[in-house]
């Protein structure tokens, strides 16, 4: 019989809303164990620069941060660790989770803050130049800022690519929108405002073949026009990739009532999931503003949640 770890409060995966949620958690004395999950600190370690998070006048680098929340929460007696959880079992209480593959903990609550993925296209190109820092993106409200007054290329059909496109435009001196068919798959309402917007070009039938650059920074975008099979190349800055988010919730499918694209529902208002003892927090739950300072925020409701859920059970 392997031995079986008791803990009060589980949270999985780290991050603004992992963490937040350990700090309340443990100046709360539930005694929190956070999994940090494959990407320790979340999608914010892919941010060179956070700017935009109260309490930081000079900005802060994401990698930086995440090291800050992490002693934050260490401070107050979390404990922090490396590894995934791979399985859970939340048809019966306590909650089993197994941690790769082998490790199995029963919590009395588990605070799930696994975030999302940004979906992006895959080439070579790209992945370096989001390494670099050196002008990849897939998050212009968090990174066009960097990019005023310059030319920016985004990729994407859908409302949010339509909304980014927009919210570049007010900042960068023109804004080049590729889309992969002949139509977009935003609501017209969005598609209307995009067409309507003077520095906004948009160019259809259209795909990137490459992003082009000095090794460290981008100077243009190679793309190809998929009706005619002609090549070109447009200067941008800044190539920023609005083609969706995938939430990393697929462990929990079989015990946590989630929307048709994968998000976690949660009851409006709350933390809570359909399963009693059970709390999302960040991304993992929120398609709408996937910010930083909104995934702390929910992290703090998990936590207070999950305590109130503790006292009642007492």
């Amino acid at each position: 019989m392997p031995d079986i770890e008791k803990v009060k409060c589980l949270i999985i995966g780290s991050g603004p809303a992992g963490y937040t949620a350990a700090i309340y958690a443990a100046r709360a004395n539930m005694h929190p164990v956070l999994y940090q999950g494959a990407q320790p600190g979340g999608q914010l370690t892919t941010t060179n620069e956070v700017e935009n998070f109260p309490g930081y006048p000079d900005g802060i680098t994401g990698p930086e941060m995440m090291v800050e929340l992490q002693k934050q929460s260490e401070r107050f007696g979390t404990d922090v660790r490396d590894g995934w959880v791979t399985k859970v079992d939340f048809s019966v209480r306590p909650h089993k989770v197994w941690v790769n593959d082998v490790k199995e903990i029963h919590a009395e609550t588990v605070i799930i803050s696994t975030g999302a993925s940004a979906k992006y296209l895959g080439l070579p190109s790209e992945m370096h130049y989001l390494q670099t820092g050196g002008g990849v993106s897939a998050c212009a409200v968090c990174d066009g800022f960097f990019y005023r007054n310059q030319e920016v290329v985004i990729v994407g059909a859908g409302d949010s690519a339509c909304e980014e496109a927009h919210y570049l435009s007010k900042l960068c001196k023109k804004v080049t929108m590729l889309v992969r068919s002949e139509q977009f798959r935003a609501s017209k309402i969005m598609e209307e405002r995009v067409r309507k917007t003077e520095n906004i070009e948009i160019l259809m039938h259209t795909e990137t073949v490459e992003v082009i650059g000095d090794g460290q920074v981008v100077s243009s975008v190679k793309v190809i026009n998929r009706a005619t099979g002609e090549e070109s190349i447009i200067p941008a800055t800044g190539f920023f990739v609005a083609i969706g988010h995938k939430p990393n919730t697929d462990i929990f499918k079989d015990h946590i009532t989630l929307d048709e694209t994968g998000y976690i529902v949660n009851r409006p208002g709350t933390s809570h999931t359909n399963v009693a003892g059970v709390f999302v927090a960040g991304d993992a739950a929120d398609h709408v503003y996937r910010q930083a300072i909104t995934a702390a925020g929910t992290g703090c409701m998990a936590a207070l949640d999950a305590e109130r859920f503790l006292a009642s059970q007492e």
